[in-house]
Parts: structure tokens; C-alpha cells; sequence
């Protein structure tokens, strides 16, 4: 890194614009920084590290940057140009900093603004970056250090060093650690000594655990352990071994106390099958001998209602046989009003006919109609206008007998519209009725599925329970023989165990090491005793015991699936014996078939009603169209009557014409009337025959007799559901009283229920007790061989992890420096910042033996300094006159300043190769301690500076001893006054400029 030219503005001293050029300075290689004290000469070395880093070095942390001299106007800035590898870069900073408002009094606060730019060959400057952390990733990448190692190294502290030379061991390392960052080590450190923890907490935990299950083994056993548990803590030796010994005695006896449970029970239950079995025999009888004392009642009450049932059944019987009337009697009916038109309009056609005639037949009536017409055609003149006028007559005659019969169309269905409300609402309610039948059909099927499935549940509650039984009892025999086997297993193994010395001895062989204490030599090996234990007898007995466990296993698998079934089928079928249940569900699907017999009405009440509305609509648009007819026929006549008057007026004799025409008219009316009563007689008498002939035919003595058999639809289903509830009334009770169950449940003695029901629940409560003795005995069996297991599984896991404890706390304590085989105390991140201090030294020593006449080198030392201090970074200087090693707190004041110098840097070349070499230093400061030397250690000091200058390193030194102005000609004064600093340049020349440029002052 090399620096070319700075220019700052309004910072710290400086209230201006100053100009710094160090091209001109490094000219020589060696230039000095002078100035009165508080002019600003640091000032100049916290720009520069301000413009790199965006903050000054941490020993002058300011947080007020701006100069207070400045004008308001004139913003915080500060350029600096420098060279980086072979790249020219620009670097403008600005801090965030008040500014006079644009519109009215007042300051507002300005952003930071950061900028960076690389001049490109061409000689153009390209923009690079504006971001605050870009740009200073961007040079610490480039220069290879952070801002700390960048104000140790090139921004040589002086009195840092001199400190560091007298410090104790912690002081170094803490500065050490900064620079080299070695702070991984010290994590390292860190996590070696929480894995250590770590690793101490699972064992302590792992003991606890051992504990805890070794309390809850004692709560699990209970009555069981006859010795309580041993006062244990964790860690203690032998406590995996002793909570085994003291788990597997509690086994033993919970294994006992689980057998007497067993056999408790067995009889317990058989107490309870028996009470259970009575209970239902009681209820089975009670039952059926409510079933045959109800029958018995609804017997006698239908023997009550006979006469009433077969006279329903009489009045179906006539009302099916008038069904065959029924046709003839509407036909007749209508024959008969047919007639009676027929004479009421006969009648008053003949009452206009004059008394000669009134009762003449309808032959004599016609030919009277035509000699009168004849009569009134004679005249010529009148002829035509009285054929209009008979023609128009005529017409309106039709007319009026159309309006008759349309009167009589609309009297007809005005009375057939007025009965139809009831009869739709007599359909609907039929309708309805059938809905309601469908629904109760659908909610008694729903009933009988429940009664089935409680049936069916009941049915498989009966054999579940048995077979629960059987289950149960394989269960019991099959633990027995698992407990036995695995007593015979461990019986086995300990007796093995006991003679594994001879199975032992029985591999060796002369001259091979024993596998117990690698000896070559057998004196006297072990020989198996009588009735010794070898492997495979142990394994086929430990087998045996897996299979025997294996039996267990289904046993209880088969059992609990049992008490799942029956469980499930006590939950939908309860205690309801399968009996009663099936009579309840034989009584819904009674119930069941009713309803769906009354919904089946629905189909014939629809269709019926169908029909009816049909009709309506078709009354309805009769009546509609005679009053239309009516209404037109009207206006018709209307214009007839018009035109007859004008006819009448051409006639000769107008009054003469109009008898003769309505005479003509009314004979022609009583003839036709008459001839259609007579026909409307015939087919009245013909259909009395037919009436008369189907009614013999029926049964009925007239048609009088059949008409009052008629019955109507609502009437005939009641009386048919009333004569066919009383048979299956009747046919349910009689069979109900020839069941061969319950006529031989009649014969015996009433049944008592609740006294077998208590004895049942006494039976059940001993039951109860003893099985629940029974699971407890059980579940402490099982809770024992659980926690005795997970006992044995965590001592086996406790030993690896107590090994990896010891382990780890034998590499954390040696990594931190608490070890005995640490016999220098030192830690890890000391051990390495040792190594580095060695490397500064060295380098130190080139330039101090240099500096001090060949007199002083610095040397590194492991020794400590006090009997409980830490060792690895001590100091120590090496005096070449006297041959020997010295503490660095003896120098003089000239000679600390000499070895700090030195070791400053020694330190900078060290840091500098530490890292990576991305960027060469080729511009160095030194701050003060120049006034400490004498005149020929000065020229040795600057003759090792000038050193630095022919390896093409540019070195200002920043000091206000007077006799360096007169040694080092290149020089950067700084001037300070009331409104602020200025800085001034003097090159070899022996000339000076300001470099002033914008505030105009000297």
C-alpha cells in the first residue's frame, strides 16, 4: 500500500480544505510531521485511517469528527488517493453531520456518504462502490488486515509498545490475540471445556437415571421388595450392580404374588359365569312370562271388538260388491237429469203454444209449423224479407238454446268448483298420511338396523366372552411356562458363569496367553465340576425361554384382541340378553311392515289426486269458455234483433209477420223438445234395467240397497286396516300363547331377577377385586421386567461415556492450563500467540542489535514469572556486554524506545507475512518517543529507518523534536491558530508551500 494524496475538509483542527501530498513527502523516504502540540498531527493519521475504515484508530475514538472552526456550509470530508497491489484507487468519506436547512432556520442531519473509485488505464476514474460495508470489505480484503491490525502496524503507537515491553503475560496475550487473531484457539478451548461439561452431565445424568428408575423400581414393586432400596448416590461404585441384585429379588416375589392373584381370580370368575348364568335364566323367565300374560290381555280385549271387526268386515264385503254398481248408478244419475232438462224444457215450450195445441203430439206440432209458414210466405213482397227474418229467427233461437245449455254447462261446474276444496283436502290428508307412514317406516328401519346390530353385538358379546375365557387361561399357563423357562435360563447362566473358569481352561493351550491374565504359563487350570453348565445347554435354555416369551406374546396378543371384541360388544349390546333382543326386534319389524303397508297408499293418492286436478282444470276451462261464448253470443243476438226490426218494417204487415214467424218458432220448439224427452225417457228406462239387473246381480235387492254400500276411499281404509289389525292382532296373540317357551314359562313358579341381579353384583363385585389384584399383580410383573431392563440397558451405557468423560476432561484441563502434565500452564491460544511473540522477537532483534550498537536483542521465554503464573509470552532482552538475560523494565527510557520501536516493527513484518502478503506496506508512521534518544542512538535509529527506505518504504515520523527538522529535510508541517489548522509542505529544496487551498489564510 502506498499513499498519494489526501485532501480533508472541515476535519477535527483543520476548518478548511488541506491538501496533502504525500508523492512529495516520499520522495526522500524519510519525512517528518511536526507541529506545536494540539495543532493536529495525529489529526492527519486519523484521516487517514478514517478515509480507509470509516473510523479513526481505537485509542482516539472520537465521536465528533466535524471541526468546529468550519463554516456551516461547508461539509466533512475527507479524499484520500492511494496505490493497492497495482490498482489506483480513490477513497471519499464523509460522516453523518448537521447542515443549515433549505427553507427556514435550523439544521437537518446529513447521511454518511461513502464512495470508491479505481482510475482505469485510459486515466478516466470508474465508479466502484457507494455502500458503507462494500467498500470496507473491499480494502480489508485488499489490504489484508482490519483496522486495529492496520493502527498497530502502519500507524506505529509508540507508547503501546513501551507498555507492552513492561506487560504482564494476560496484557500481551489480550493484544496478541487482536493482532493475530487467534481467537479460534480460544474457542477451541471453550469448546473442549463445554464438551467436557457436557460430557460430565450425560454421566451424572445416566447415574440419576439409574437412580430414578431404581426408586421407581421400588415404587413398581411395592409390597413386592422386601428389603427397601439402598441410601445410593450418583457416581458411587457399585451402584449399577446393587440396583440390578435388589431389581431382580423384587422380581421374584411380584412373580409369586402374581400366581396367588391368578388362581384368585380363576375362582372368582367362575362365580361370577355361574351368577351370570342364573341371572339370565331368571330374566329369560321373567320375560316370557310378561310375554304370555300380555298375550293373554290382548286376547281377551280382541275377543271384546269381534262383533265390531266382522261388522267392518260385512261392510267391506257389500261395499266391494257395490264397486260393480258403482258405473251404473253414475250413469243412471246422469240419464236421469238428462230427462229431467229434457222435460223442463218441454214444458216451457209448450206453455207458449196457444191451449189447442198444447198438448198435441210432435207430429201435429210440426205440421202445424209448416202450414204456418206456408201462411207466411204467400205474399211476395214479404216473402224474402220473411225468410230473412224466419233465417234470422232462427238464428237467434239457436242462440238462446246455446246460452241455455252453456248456463247449464257453468251452473254444472260452478257446483263441481265448489266441492272441490274438500276433496283436495281430503287427497292431501291422505297424501300427508302416507308421508308420515314413509317416514315412520324409515325411522322404525333405522330402528331395526340398531336392534340387529344390538343383536348380532349381543350374539358375538356371548361367544367373545367365552372365548376371552379360554384366551385367558392359555394366557395364564403360557406366562407360567415363560416365568419358568426364564428361572431355568438365569438359573442356567449363573450356574455357567459360576464355572466359566473351567470352560475357560478348557481353550487353553501350552504356551498361548491366557485370555484373562496373558500369562503363558497354566499350573493349574480349572476343571469343570459336577454338573457343570456349557454354552449350548445355556443357549437351548435361553431358547426355549424366547419361544416360551414368544407363546406370551401371542397369548396376550390374542387375549387383548378378545377384550377388544368383547369390549366393543358390551359397548353396543350392553347386558340385554340376546332373547330380548330378538323380540324387540321381531316387534320393530312388525311395526316396520305396518308402515311401509300405509306408505304404500302413497302411489293411489297421487294418482288419484292427479286425476281430480285433471278434472278441475278441465271444469274450470269449460266454465271459462261457455262465459266467453256467452259473452260473444250476446252481441251476436244484439245484432240480430237489429236486423230483424228492419226486416219487420218491410213487411206488409210488420205485427202479422212477427205472430206468424214466433208462432212458426214456437211449434217448432215443442216439437223438437218434445221429441227429446221422449228419447231422454228411453235411455232413462233402459238405463234403470241395466241398474236393476247389476244390482240383482251383486247381491242387492235394488239399486237403492247398493247405493248405500257404497263407501268411500278414506272410510274403506280405515275400516280394512281395523278388521286387518284385529287378525294380526289376534293371530299374534294366539301364537304368542302356543309358544312352546312360553306356555312351559307359564307353568313354572314367577321368576325373581333382582335377587339373582344382587347376587350378580356381589359376584361381580368379587370379581372385580380380583382381577384388579390380578393386573396389579400383572402390571408389577411387567413395570418390573420393564424398568429391570432399562436398568441393565442404561448401566451398560454408562460405561463408554464415563470413559469419554475421563477423556475429555483430560484434554480440556491440558488445553487450558490446569493439567499437572501442563507444566507450563499454558493454554492453547497462549501456546500459538507464544509462537508468534517468538517470530516478533526474532524479527525485533535484527533492528535492536542494529539500533543499540550490537549491544541489545530481545529474546521470547517460556519461564514464568510467579510460582501460579502462566508461562509462554514473556520477554526478555539479551545484553551482549554483560552475557546476560535481563527483564525489558530495566532499559533506560532512549533504550525502551529503541526495543519498542524495534518490536513495532518486528511486529509489522510478522503481521504483515501472518496476513497472506496481499498487500505490500510501502508507507509506515511513527508516532513520538523521539525526545528519549540521545544523539548517537538517534543516528542509529535513523540509520535502521533510512534501512526501511532502501527497501522502497516511504517512513513519516510524526514528533516535535527540533533536531529532526534539522536531520530530515522532507517535512509536513502543521500550524495551528485561533480559526483552525493549516499544514504546510518542505521538500529538499528548502522551500515551503501551504497546503491551504480554500480557506485563503497563511
Amino acid at each position: 500500500m502506498r499513499l498519494h494524496r489526501m485532501t480533508v475538509t472541515a476535519f477535527g483542527p483543520y476548518r478548511g480544505t488541506c491538501e496533502i501530498d504525500f508523492d512529495r513527502l516520499s520522495a526522500a523516504g524519510l519525512f517528518l510531521l511536526h507541529g506545536a502540540t494540539g495543532a493536529g498531527k495525529t489529526s492527519v493519521l486519523d484521516a487517514v485511517c478514517y478515509a480507509l475504515y470509516g473510523g479513526v484508530p481505537g485509542t482516539r475514538q472520537v465521536t465528533r469528527l466535524r471541526s468546529d472552526h468550519a463554516d456551516p456550509n461547508t461539509p466533512t470530508e475527507v479524499v484520500l488517493e492511494l496505490t493497492v497491489g497495482d490498482r489506483r484507487l480513490e477513497l471519499t468519506r464523509r460522516p453523518e453531520q448537521p447542515r443549515p436547512k433549505k427553507r427556514g432556520a435550523g439544521t437537518t442531519a446529513e447521511k454518511a456518504v461513502s464512495r470508491l473509485r479505481e482510475r482505469l488505464p485510459s486515466g478516466e476514474w470508474k465508479a466502484l462502490s457507494r455502500s458503507h460495508q462494500e467498500i470496507g470489505e473491499e480494502i480489508t480484503g485488499l489490504l489484508g488486515m482490519s483496522r486495529e491490525q492496520f493502527c498497530q502496524v502502519v500507524l506505529l503507537p509508540q507508547g503501546d509498545f513501551a507498555r507492552f515491553l513492561r506487560a504482564d503475560a494476560d496484557d500481551r496475550e489480550r493484544l496478541l490475540g487482536r493482532l493475530f487473531d487467534t481467537g479460534r484457539f480460544g474457542a477451541a478451548e471453550s469448546w473442549l471445556a463445554d464438551r467436557r461439561r457436557a460430557a460430565e452431565q450425560r454421566v451424572r445424568a445416566h447415574d440419576e437415571r439409574l437412580l430414578a428408575l431404581a426408586e421407581r423400581i421400588g415404587q413398581a414393586a411395592g409390597p413386592a421388595a422386601e428389603t427397601p432400596l439402598p441410601d445410593l448416590a450418583p457416581g458411587e461404585p457399585g451402584t449399577a450392580e446393587t440396583v440390578l441384585a435388589w431389581a431382580a429379588a423384587a422380581r421374584v416375589t411380584a412373580r409369586e404374588h402374581r400366581q396367588a392373584a391368578a388362581l384368585a381370580l380363576q375362582a372368582a370368575e367362575g362365580a361370577h359365569v355361574a351368577a351370570q348364568a342364573a341371572l339370565d335364566e331368571a330374566r329369560e323367565t321373567a320375560h316370557l312370562q310378561a310375554r304370555h300374560h300380555a298375550a293373554r290381555t290382548r286376547l281377551a280385549a280382541l275377543d271384546a271388538l269381534r262383533d265390531e271387526t266382522e261388522q267392518a268386515r260385512t261392510r267391506l264385503d257389500r261395499a266391494a260388491a257395490a264397486d260393480a254398481v258403482t258405473p251404473l248408478l253414475d250413469a243412471h244419475a246422469a240419464a236421469v237429469r238428462e230427462h229431467q232438462r229434457a222435460q223442463a224444457t218441454e214444458a216451457a215450450a209448450r206453455d207458449r203454444l196457444p191451449d189447442g195445441l198444447a198438448t198435441a203430439d210432435p207430429e201435429r206440432l210440426t205440421a202445424k209449423e209448416h202450414q204456418a209458414r206456408r201462411r207466411l210466405g204467400t205474399l211476395d213482397a214479404a216473402r224474402r224479407a220473411a225468410e230473412r227474418a224466419a233465417a234470422l229467427t232462427a238464428e237467434r233461437d239457436r242462440l238462446d238454446r246455446d246460452a241455455a245449455a252453456d248456463e247449464e254447462l257453468d251452473r254444472e261446474a260452478t257446483a263441481w268448483l265448489s266441492g272441490w276444496p274438500p276433496v283436495r283436502d281430503r287427497l292431501a290428508r291422505r297424501i300427508d298420511a302416507a308421508h308420515e307412514a314413509a317416514a315412520r317406516a324409515e325411522q322404525l328401519a333405522a330402528r331395526l338396523d340398531g336392534a340387529h346390530r344390538r343383536l348380532d353385538a349381543a350374539r358375538r358379546r356371548d361367544e367373545s366372552r367365552q372365548a376371552a375365557r379360554d384366551a385367558e387361561a392359555r394366557l395364564l399357563r403360557a406366562r407360567e411356562e415363560a416365568a419358568t423357562a426364564q428361572e431355568r435360563w438365569l438359573d442356567l447362566k449363573e450356574r455357567r458363569l459360576r464355572g466359566i473358569a473351567a470352560e475357560l481352561a478348557a481353550a487353553l493351550a501350552p504356551g498361548a496367553p491366557c485370555p484373562v491374565c496373558g500369562a503363558a504359563d497354566h499350573p493349574a487350570p480349572a476343571t469343570a465340576g459336577a454338573g457343570h453348565v456349557d454354552r449350548a445347554a445355556e443357549e437351548a435354555a435361553h431358547t426355549a425361554y424366547r419361544r416360551a416369551e414368544e407363546e406370551r406374546a401371542r397369548a396376550e396378543a390374542q387375549c387383548h384382541t378378545l377384550g377388544e371384541r368383547l369390549a366393543a360388544a358390551l359397548t353396543e349390546a350392553g347386558d340385554d340378553p340376546a332373547a330380548r333382543l330378538a323380540a324387540e326386534a321381531d316387534e320393530l319389524a312388525a311395526a316396520h311392515t305396518e308402515a311401509r303397508r300405509a306408505a304404500a297408499d302413497l302411489h293411489a293418492a297421487r294418482e288419484e289426486l292427479t286425476r281430480a286436478e285433471r278434472e278441475h282444470a278441465e271444469r274450470l276451462a269449460l266454465q271459462q269458455q261457455a262465459r266467453s261464448r256467452t259473452a260473444a253470443r250476446t252481441s251476436r243476438r244484439e245484432a240480430l234483433e237489429r236486423e230483424l226490426a228492419a226486416l219487420r218494417a218491410e213487411l206488409t204487415d210488420p205485427g202479422e209477420a212477427d205472430r206468424l214467424a214466433a208462432h212458426a218458432r214456437a211449434l217448432a220448439e215443442a216439437a223438437t223438445a218434445a221429441r227429446d224427452t221422449a228419447a231422454a225417457g228411453h235411455r232413462r228406462a233402459e238405463a234403470e234395467g241395466r241398474l236393476a239387473e247389476a244390482a240383482r246381480r251383486a247381491g242387492f235387492t235394488g239399486p237403492d240397497e247398493a247405493a248405500a254400500a257404497v263407501l268411500d276411499p278414506a272410510t274403506r281404509h280405515r275400516l280394512r286396516r281395523r278388521v286387518e289389525e284385529h287378525h294380526a292382532a289376534t293371530a299374534a296373540a294366539t301364537a304368542e300363547l302356543a309358544d312352546p317357551q312360553v306356555r312351559s314359562a307359564a307353568d313354572r313358579p314367577a321368576a325373581d331377577p333382582e335377587a339373582c341381579r344382587r347376587a350378580l353384583e356381589a359376584a361381580a363385585t368379587r370379581l372385580r377385586t380380583a382381577y384388579a389384584a390380578d393386573q396389579t399383580a400383572r402390571t408389577r410383573c411387567a413395570d418390573l421386567d420393564r424398568l429391570g431392563a432399562q436398568a441393565t440397558r442404561h448401566a451398560a451405557e454408562l460405561a463408554p461415556l464415563r470413559a469419554e468423560h475421563t477423556r475429555l476432561r483430560r484434554l480440556a484441563l491440558l488445553a487450558t492450563g490446569q493439567s499437572a502434565e501442563n507444566e507450563l500452564r499454558m493454554t492453547l491460544e497462549s501456546y500459538v500467540l507464544a509462537a508468534r511473540l517468538e517470530q516478533v522477537a526474532a524479527a525485533a532483534s535484527l533492528r535492536l542489535h542494529r539500533m543499540s550498537g550490537g549491544r541489545y536483542t530481545l529474546e521470547h521465554t517460556d519461564a514464568r514469572r510467579s510460582g501460579r503464573g502462566r508461562s509462554g509470552l514473556g520477554l526478555q532482552v539479551i545484553d551482549a556486554w554483560t552475557g546476560t538475560a535481563r527483564d525489558t523494565a530495566t532499559l533506560s527510557g532512549g533504550e525502551t524506545f529503541s526495543a519498542s520501536l524495534a518490536l513495532a516493527l518486528g511486529l509489522a513484518d510478522v503481521v504483515t507475512a501472518e496476513a497472506g502478503g496481499h498487500s505490500r506496506l510501502d508507507t509506515l508512521f511513527i508516532d513520538e518517543g523521539f525526545g528519549s534518544l540521545d544523539e548517537q542512538t538517534l543516528d542509529e535509529v535513523l540509520d535502521v529507518l533510512d534501512g526501511l527506505r532502501e527497501r522502497d518504504r516511504t517512513v513519516g515520523i510524526v514528533s516535535h523534536v527540533a533536531d529532526l527538522r534539522h536531520r530530515i529535510p522532507a517535512q509536513l508541517q502543521v500550524v495551528k491558530g485561533r480559526d483552525g489548522s493549516t499544514v504546510r509542505h518542505r521538500t529538499a529544496a528548502g522551500h515551503a508551500d501551504s497546503g491551504r487551498r480554500s480557506s485563503g489564510e497563511e
